[in-house]
């Protein structure tokens, strides 16, 4: 936690309260901060800057001395679309996005997403882990969050509006292009999709290049969904 992100509602002309539980033992446990200790502070969805202790117990932290005035790093101008991942891996998923700077993360079903996922209660969590990448990141504006149930209707209605004239990548175990050899004579994409642990199937990798999605593959080895989320957006930053 590298700023504590609070919502505007927590703010009012000259304070600023801070009730949240884990944002309250990292000021005590981890900063050991008390009055008097200035904190690196920012407004969800506005701006950032820092604040002064005048009150802290248990429960609740006052501030006092606001001063927001460093607006939030720049997006990625990336949109990362990605087949709903085992849930355990969701939180580490929707933070690292967030720290990187994603600007638009799409969660779509694949034939090969185990429909229990939809129904994990870890997906009405997701506001939370945006937080905590927002925290680690240091980064006050959320990315977009869709949440697109149907594989082949939101590629055939939604995607080309979202591709419109930009590029967009599929990640594919098997495809013939590297993403490498791809990158060096081309933009980075504005759009990169990646499927679960095994890739998306042949139908879904067809329907993508029906609507202008090229596949590329990371090479001779199969990852793991979050470490080929984190190895492409390292080309970003």
């Amino acid at each position: 936690m590298n700023i504590i992100i609070l919502p505007p509602s927590a703010f009012d002309d000259t304070t600023a309260m801070i009730g949240n539980a884990d944002q309250l033992n990292h000021i005590k446990t981890v900063l050991k901060a008390s009055v008097g200790d200035t904190l690196k502070i920012g407004k969800m969805g506005d701006k950032m800057g820092v604040g002064q202790i005048a009150y802290i117990d248990d429960k609740i932290c006052t501030l006092e001395n606001i001063r927001l005035d460093t607006g939030p790093p720049s997006k990625l101008g990336v949109t990362v679309m990605l087949a709903l991942p085992r849930p355990k891996v969701l939180r580490r998923l929707i933070m690292d996005m967030t720290a990187f700077g994603v600007h638009h993360i799409i969660l779509i079903n694949s034939i090969r997403t185990d429909k229990s996922y939809w129904g994990s209660p870890l997906l009405a969590r997701l506001d939370e882990f945006v937080l905590e990448g927002l925290q680690q990141g240091v980064d006050s504006v959320p990315p977009i969050i869709t949440l697109a149930k149907r594989f082949k209707p939101f590629v055939q209605d939604e995607l080309p509006g979202l591709i419109n004239d930009k590029s967009a990548l599929v990640f594919h175990p098997y495809a013939k292009t590297s993403f490498t050899s791809f990158v060096s004579k081309n933009p980075l994409p504005k759009i990169i999709i990646i499927g679960a642990e095994g890739g998306f199937v042949p139908y879904e990798i067809d329907l993508l290049a029906s609507v202008g999605v090229q596949s590329v593959n990371m090479g001779e080895r199969i990852l793991r969904t979050e470490s080929a989320v984190n190895a492409v957006l390292g080309r970003w930053v």
